[in-house]
């Protein structure tokens, strides 16, 4: 029986962007949901905010920090299995506030394990990020390719993800880190490129702004992230216990040609400036990320839905639709620099 029929699912940074597309996917398998978000005075969460009554009704809503170990154990409590995806992600923002970058995915990151140890939870996957890899020394890249952090975010996730390894080599615990490249699609802040160059395509103030446009990007739907993360759940713990496991469509692109790609489907044409705010230090650009996703196959039975250049096409268009709508576009500040 697969863990997703045996009790909870604590999913955390639920209130997210491939956080509450995995919230969506585990109801619609019938699972029951416990979503982990972070607290704030509004008491807003996040894009859990825009699902379904429904849908948001059947999920146990619990606000909090993963940074207070408290927190987190009571959250946890009563839970079989644990879906991590909390964390701070923007690269450019880690240059400014490293400390705060290890507080989060660090310590964050063992307080759940701390507590998915001492209450016994069956299933516990990481989430990690193709940036750990930094610039590929070898293609594609597979779960061997030497670690190479560019970046304190980079830096933090490998903190992270040895953190969730070394306890379940010093403690038995069921761990799997699943490592997704560059994923996007509808709800995806505009910090990450696609969102960026749709929102200002949409705007149509003159041209759009980006930092560099020679390096490469694995992109994967978050449709095929979601159910790629939830896999790492339902195989057989022989299988994916103490793996790291890629999640890519296997297939890479420029940022330029992306762009172009796009524009081509907004319908606008597409004048490109480089803004020099957008530009990562030369020795933290990531120059190649290029996955090899024959690991999820063969242990998840996991294949991207949405692989190659028309696969590519195909999510760019629903993403594109998503912003379409008034409502969801004016939630951004295309002109504006989100680091």
């Amino acid at each position: 029986m697969s863990l997703l029929n045996e009790g909870l699912v604590l999913v955390t940074g639920a209130d997210g962007f491939i956080g509450s597309h995995v919230v969506e996917e585990l109801l619609a398998r019938g699972a029951a949901v416990r979503a982990f978000v972070m607290y704030n005075s509004f008491n807003s969460w996040g894009w859990l905010d825009r699902l379904p009554p429904k849908s948001r009704d059947a999920v146990d809503i619990v606000a909090g920090d993963i940074r207070d170990g408290e927190c987190v154990r009571a959250a946890m409590t009563g839970c079989r299995s644990v879906l991590h995806l909390a964390a701070l992600i923007a690269i450019p923002f880690s240059y400014d506030a490293p400390r705060a970058y290890v507080d989060t995915n660090v310590h964050g990151t063992l307080n759940l394990l701390l507590a998915a140890r001492d209450l016994g939870v069956g299933r516990f996957v990481q989430t990690s990020t193709s940036e750990v890899y930094g610039t590929a020394q070898s293609v594609p890249i597979g779960e061997d390719h030497p670690l190479h952090a560019q970046s304190p975010y980079a830096a933090s996730k490998i903190g992270a993800d040895q953190m969730a390894l070394a306890c379940h080599g010093a403690f038995g615990m069921p761990v799997t880190v699943v490592r997704p490249f560059n994923t996007y699609g509808p709800r995806q802040s505009a910090r990450a490129v696609i969102p960026t160059i749709i929102t200002q395509l949409l705007a149509g103030d003159g041209a759009v702004r980006l930092g560099a446009l020679h390096p490469t990007r694995d992109l994967s739907f978050v449709r095929d992230t979601a159910q790629g993360l939830i896999a790492a759940i339902e195989a057989p713990a022989a299988q994916v216990v103490g793996e790291v496991i890629n999640l890519g469509s296997g297939f890479e692109i420029s940022i330029g040609d992306l762009a172009r790609e796009i524009a081509a489907l907004v319908g606008r044409p597409l004048a490109l400036e480089q803004d020099r705010a957008r530009l990562r230090p030369e020795a933290s650009e990531v120059e190649r990320l290029w996955s090899d996703n024959r690991k999820a196959a063969r242990l998840l039975g996991w294949r991207p839905r949405y692989a190659g250049i028309e696969g590519l096409r195909r999510g760019l268009a629903e993403t594109i639709d998503w912003f379409r709508d008034p409502a969801n576009l004016g939630a951004y500040k295309p002109m504006e620099y989100n680091r």
